[in-house]
């Protein structure tokens, strides 16, 4: 699993010219990418780093202040660009066992105590944000809970 974090002021995400999530305030905005070997324990530890990371004014985490998170599927993050001029989407899950996930991504979120809005799974969304800082991290549970 790997995401893509961005500190914003705000953030939202449309479809068809419809906001369908938004940040009501500043938080996360979470972009979500599933690989195929990818399972629910890998998933709520994800949720669980995300939630405590200290990357928030005065070295807080969202946890701390309830910051608001937006959680957008993103199979891109897994593009593979080492070969050639076109990009390869082999090792992103596809949509049938990344969309649960996904799912449960959001759900470990909310059971954390976190207020989470989402994006629509496998729709062409158009993402916006100001991005505070800027910070933006990368999480990648291959790198974060390999065994050492």
């Amino acid at each position: 699993m790997r995401c893509v974090v961005q500190r914003a002021l705000e953030g939202q995400v449309s479809v068809d010219g419809e906001v369908v999530g938004r940040l009501p305030s500043p938080g996360l905005v979470v972009l979500v990418g599933i690989t195929h070997d990818d399972e629910p324990t890998v998933v709520h530890r994800m949720a669980e780093k995300l939630w405590g990371l200290r990357i928030l004014d005065e070295e807080r985490s969202a946890s701390d202040v309830a910051a608001p998170l937006l959680v957008i599927s993103q199979f891109t993050l897994y593009a593979n660009v080492r070969k050639g001029r076109r990009p390869s989407w082999s090792a992103a899950a596809p949509g049938p066992v990344s969309e649960p996930l996904v799912d449960t991504f959001v759900e470990a979120l909310r059971g954390l105590g976190a207020h989470v809005e989402t994006g629509r799974f496998g729709a062409d969304m158009q993402v916006s944000l100001i991005n505070d800082g800027p910070v933006t991290l990368v999480l990648d549970s291959a790198e974060l809970f390999a065994p050492r």
